[in-house]
This record gives C-alpha cells, sequence and structure tokens, in this order.
C-alpha cells in the first residue's frame, strides 16, 4: 500500500519489537542455562516457604470461622505471614538478583540500537513521524512499522550478551548514584 509512504507516518509497538527479538530470545534462552543454579534455588525456595505457609493459612482459615474467634490472635496470625511471606520474597529476589541484573544488562543492549533501528526502518520506508501504538486511536495495518524496525534491530544487534560485566549496574541505579554524588557536599 502507498498512502502510509505518503503520509510519512508509521507506528511501532517497542515493546513488542524488544521481545521478538532475536537477541532478546537468545538471551532468554542462555539465561535459563547460565543462571540454571539461581533458577533451581529459587524454585526449591519458593517451594519450601510455600509449604511452610500451607498449614499457616489452613490454621488461619479454620480459627476464622468459628464463631467465637478472637480477632486479636487472628491478626496475630495474619501478621505472621505476612511477614513470611515478605521475608520470602527478600530472600528470593537475593537469590535471583544475578537473573534479574542479567535481564536489565540485556534490555540495555536492545535499547542502545533501538534508536539506530527505527531511524533506518523509517528512512527504508519514507518515514518522517513514528509513533507508539498507546498514542494511536486509529491506524490502518499499513502504518504498521513493528516488523521493518525488528529486522533492523536484528540486523544492528543478532545477540547481547547475558552476563553483565563485574560491577554493571542498570541505567535507573546509576542515575540514583549520579544524582547522590551531584547532592553530597565537596570535601573541604
Amino acid at each position: 500500500r502507498g498512502s502510509q509512504a505518503q503520509q510519512g507516518i508509521g507506528v511501532v509497538n517497542i515493546q513488542a519489537v524488544v521481545a521478538s527479538s532475536n537477541a532478546y530470545r537468545t538471551a532468554q534462552d542462555q539465561r535459563q542455562t547460565t543462571y540454571k543454579a539461581q533458577i533451581d534455588q529459587a524454585t526449591q525456595r519458593r517451594t519450601a516457604i510455600q509449604q511452610q505457609l500451607e498449614p499457616l493459612f489452613t490454621q488461619l482459615q479454620t480459627a476464622s470461622q468459628q464463631p467465637n474467634a478472637d480477632q486479636a490472635q487472628l491478626q496475630q496470625q495474619a501478621a505472621q505471614i505476612q511477614q513470611i511471606e515478605q521475608s520470602g520474597q527478600r530472600e528470593l529476589q537475593q537469590i535471583l538478583g544475578p537473573v534479574a541484573l542479567s535481564q536489565a544488562y540485556v534490555e540495555e543492549q536492545i535499547q542502545a540500537q533501538l534508536p539506530a533501528a527505527i531511524e533506518n526502518a523509517a528512512r527504508a520506508r519514507s518515514v518522517s513521524l513514528v509513533l507508539t501504538p498507546d498514542t494511536v486511536l486509529y491506524a490502518d495495518a499499513a502504518y504498521n512499522m513493528n516488523q521493518a524496525v525488528l529486522d533492523q534491530l536484528n540486523t544492528l544487534l543478532p545477540s547481547a550478551q547475558v552476563v553483565p560485566p563485574e560491577g554493571w549496574v542498570p541505567p535507573q541505579l546509576r542515575e540514583e548514584q549520579a544524582a547522590q554524588q551531584a547532592q553530597a557536599p565537596a570535601p573541604a
């Protein structure tokens, strides 16, 4: 369809393109192998936490159905369950920390190539304005540039490194650290 080239407008779903990219999909597979020990440990720990909580849930449910249930004791039991759940979540986040770091590192590599991929696809299709679907109420399929951007992204970044270099931190954390350093008083 030629209408899209005449209009010079394209629509790209960034999340869909990133998730469909060869670099992202390959990294997802590699991560399962590279971080197998952490993933297995987290799975075992998650199961253990659930097994610890199940009898407590049952006990709380049974106690709460009693006609003259002690509300203070029920609240105490609920608080204990919540404490175990929160502690378990923190523990799982710690175990899976390297996996999350890997995910962030791969996404950063892809994000670094996205502007060039979008620009290359736009130039190839004579598009001068690219929008995301959340800003578009309606668009004919001819405006969809997902595949064109995906092809460019796969060319620019065929694969990504799964293991971040020593000391690498995600962009958000780097920004927070830079802001804290900027606010720190200069040494006298």
